[in-house]
């Protein structure tokens, strides 16, 4: 490991004043405490967790229509005011302060205010959201503490899989934060060096998505582009799938759209080709930042994006979100293992912790019936109607 990830994630560890405190605190830490009356939300989930496994008997009591399951959304989602709705609970200032003397730039101003093309900037959307969201974590333990304890699943989309990691205490915040901030930056880096882009592609049956790929990539060769990247990045749903690659590539599938049976085709607001090999560069520096932070297992089960599956094992954690930046978002394939029930099992409740409802949409196409029990916590107005129900 060098020297500088091991001092910078050192300053991060020293410089943070929240820690997993307050909703993410389990056991010894190098953080100091939280303040004091602080709901430890982590606790909640261990609690649970132990009563599950002492006690098969209180495990079959709870109904799946008790369990909740908390979804968190990537980059992609953020937008000018994210946080506004949040300010009004306890302690969520304390964490957008924490998350500034991290990053070394104020977040709440850049996320309540813009402007939008600064907070659509990697560097600044990925820590935006996955702050934005563990801030709505907050929100929904103050309004609805029981969602919390029994809470049995977490995923997040792409950098959301950070997010859903610290809600169930695998890493510290700042930790959690920190790594976050190596990964945009080297993100960042890896978009600029290479022409690169995101495209949304909602198909059909018969839509031919990797001859897609396959010509679009024979398109680049011959406009002298050695080693093309054209591949699908993202499964979102049923026949809608993100592929991602160089520039040339996505706007020859635009073009072409109707020849492979394509529904419609839309570019994505991201600066680069992500979850291919063009983001290669940002894999080192990603894998030795996760060196230096203590991972521990999930108190509750945690998806991947690398194949849907829950983690295992720290080693396992820090593994898959160093191969998740070069490998495509499985979504899809992740909805169908949380929400996989025998037919007239009722389905756990779900919430969307963050900015936007695009989880809940692709939910709504994966799974009509687990939708159903959707909700989605508000971060950028008060959601009056939330507060009046508590």
């Amino acid at each position: 490991m060098s020297v500088r990830v091991a001092r910078a994630a050192r300053a991060a560890r020293a410089a943070c004043a929240w820690g997993r405190g307050a909703s993410f605190r389990r056991g010894a830490s190098n953080f100091p405490l939280p303040p004091t009356g602080a709901v430890d939300v982590a606790e909640l989930l261990r609690d649970a967790t132990t009563a599950e496994e002492g006690s098969q008997q209180v495990a079959a009591r709870r109904l799946p229509n008790q369990c909740s399951v908390l979804l968190f959304p990537g980059q992609g989602s953020q937008v000018v005011g994210m946080g506004r709705g949040l300010l009004r609970y306890p302690r969520i200032r304390e964490l957008y302060t924490a998350a500034s003397r991290v990053l070394g730039y104020d977040l709440l101003e850049l996320s309540l205010h813009g402007p939008q093309e600064a907070l659509d900037r990697t560097v600044h959307c990925q820590p935006a959201v996955f702050v934005a969201s563990l801030a709505a974590v907050e929100k929904l333990n103050h309004l609805q503490p029981t969602v919390i304890e029994n809470c049995v699943a977490a995923a997040g989309f792409s950098v959301g899989e950070f997010a859903a990691l610290v809600f169930a205490g695998a890493m510290e915040f700042c930790e959690g934060l920190y790594a976050v901030k190596v990964r945009a930056e080297s993100m960042q880096e890896a978009s600029e060096a290479v022409p690169s882009g995101m495209l949304s592609v909602l198909g059909q049956p018969q839509s031919r998505f990797t001859i897609a790929c396959a010509e679009a990539q024979e398109h680049c060769r011959t406009l002298g582009i050695e080693d093309p990247v054209c591949e699908v990045s993202s499964y979102l749903f049923p026949d809608c799938k993100v592929i991602s690659g160089h520039l040339q590539a996505l706007q020859f599938l635009q073009k072409n759209s109707s020849k492979y049976h394509f529904r419609r085709t839309k570019m994505l607001p991201v600066s680069g080709g992500f979850h291919t090999r063009l983001m290669q560069p940002a894999v080192e520096p990603l894998a030795q930042v996760l060196k230096a932070i203590d991972v521990k297992k999930p108190l509750v089960s945690v998806h991947s994006n690398v194949d849907g599956n829950r983690y295992m094992h720290p080693k396992h954690i820090q593994k898959l979100l160093v191969q998740q930046v070069v490998s495509p978002v499985k979504w899809e394939q992740t909805m169908h293992t949380i929400y996989q029930r025998k037919r007239g099992t009722e389905f756990p409740r779900t919430f969307e912790v963050g900015p936007g409802r695009q989880l809940g949409t692709i939910l709504k196409s994966c799974n009509l019936q687990a939708w159903k029990s959707y909700s989605h916590i508000e971060v950028l107005e008060a959601d009056e109607n939330l507060d009046q129900n508590q």
